[in-house]
């Protein structure tokens, strides 16, 4: 499998980065959390003119008809700036499930719409107090319910940038799709969880080299001392081991077999584990201030935190693996291996 990035994958994803780290910085994080917002405007605007919500959208549809390899690098550079908007789960999620389940859908046609999604593993909806309508699962079937026709309570999260919602709905009041493949659903959520986790995980480890440079303990920077050199070096170890994995599961979401599934649960497991690590070694770094509100390396393990908790348990994703394990031939002729 190739998996060298072309020139416009790699264009796409150096203007995602540029646009993500020009308009949501630390200063932008905590102006949105002084006023208890989780959503800017103008920000998802430029997201909208960038043409990002339109990455999965079939050309049919008015998208660019790009791949989940494609939007996982979107993904990625979303997660190292820890970006509150909903760019991945309407965009990367919703948006292709409905136009898979009903072309030429009306709510299609708007760039800037956001659509939330809420499968029936999670119990809670992201984002559902911006969205414009809620994609539900019900009896494997897909429910479209406008946002005018539910009832939202807000719960309690850890993440201060990622709203979460318990919705009250009544499928007579909503859209009957029909029969939605919810596990390619799942498989594009566990992938794009995963990519954001390298993102995370990088900007985390990031910010802790920089401080490390700076901060002088007995005359000289605390990064010339060998235990935080281990700490972050095991760090980054971690993120390099998990990038191929996630990079391989991109690249096979489309397979739908039950190693492409493993590919996917694999990834998600390793590179949000990669981003709990290098979170966690980050505060270790930044010492007891790390623990504090004022350092940004908080922000970045909450998110990690936030997305282990959706689209199913780590439990659930580590099942997928071993059903591929214990049920397939294994050994290295196997890495990339298809049902047909």
């Amino acid at each position: 499998m190739d998996f060298t990035l072309t020139d416009e994958q790699q264009m796409f994803a150096q203007t995602a980065a540029t646009l993500f780290g020009d308009t949501c910085t630390p200063d932008h994080w905590r102006k949105m959390m002084e006023q208890g917002v989780a959503f800017a405007a103008d920000r998802w605007a430029q997201i909208v003119e960038n043409g990002f919500t339109l990455l999965m959208l079939p050309e049919s549809e008015g998208g660019l008809g790009l791949t989940e390899l494609d939007f996982a690098l979107i993904a990625q550079a979303a997660g190292y700036v820890a970006l509150p908007e909903p760019l991945v789960e309407s965009a990367g999620i919703a948006a292709p499930m409905l136009a898979a389940l009903s072309p030429g859908h009306a709510l299609l046609a708007d760039p800037a719409a956001i659509i939330a999604i809420a499968p029936a593993a999670n119990p809670v909806v992201a984002s559902a107090d911006v969205a414009s309508a809620i994609l539900f699962e019900r009896d494997g079937r897909a429910y479209l319910a406008r946002a005018d026709a539910v009832f939202l309570t807000p719960a309690s999260t850890i993440d201060p940038l990622r709203r979460v919602f318990r919705v009250a709905w009544n499928p007579a009041d909503a859209e009957d799709l029909g029969p939605a493949d919810w596990t390619l659903a799942t498989d594009r959520a566990a992938v794009f969880a995963a990519a954001q986790g390298i993102g995370l995980a990088q900007r985390a480890v990031d910010l802790a080299v920089a401080y490390a440079r700076d901060r002088q303990q007995f005359g000289k920077p605390i990064g010339s001392y060998q235990a935080v050199k281990h700490h972050l070096a095991s760090a980054q170890t971690a993120i390099e081991f998990a990038r191929p994995v996630v990079t391989a599961a991109a690249a096979s979401v489309d397979q739908r077999d039950v190693y492409s599934r493993a590919r996917a649960s694999h990834a998600r497991l390793v590179a949000l584990e990669a981003a709990d690590q290098a979170a966690r070694a980050a505060i270790q770094v930044h010492g007891a201030m790390g623990y504090s509100w004022e350092v940004d390396v908080h922000l970045f393990l909450k998110r990690a935190l936030a997305l282990t908790g959706s689209w199913g348990t780590p439990a659930f994703h580590r099942a997928r693996v071993a059903h591929r394990l214990f049920n397939r031939p294994v050994g290295p002729d196997q890495t990339f291996a298809r049902e047909a």
